[in-house]
């Protein structure tokens, strides 16, 4: 599921959102991490920095490029020695938002 807001900035601003998905293109393709390694690796990124949309986005890449939900479980609490407790509880929320609702 795409969010309004990135389709939205596809009608407003196409070039830009060209550049900025040729970027993200050009990131992937920039060494030897598998599709699955990336999406596993951006979702802890995206937890580290708080970003709960961004961890919804790329727990959702990640089941699209193979991973599995108790695989998304893991690197949630994987963050918890590093950035906490509570945050990673708040990751494992974030998880379980995509991988509890149900397929449609």
């Amino acid at each position: 599921m795409i969010p309004k807001p990135y389709k939205q900035m596809h009608i407003d601003h196409p070039e830009l959102m060209q550049a900025y998905e040729a970027f993200g293109k050009a990131t992937r393709e920039s060494g030897p991490l598998s599709e699955r390694e990336i999406a596993l690796v951006k979702l802890g990124i995206s937890i580290g920095a708080a970003l709960e949309g961004g961890a919804h986005s790329h727990c959702r890449k990640a089941l699209e490029a193979g991973c599995t939900a108790d695989d998304l479980r893991h690197v949630a609490i994987l963050t918890g020695p590093t950035i906490g407790f509570p945050t990673m509880m708040r990751a494992r929320s974030w998880v379980e938002d995509v991988v509890s609702k149900p397929k449609s």
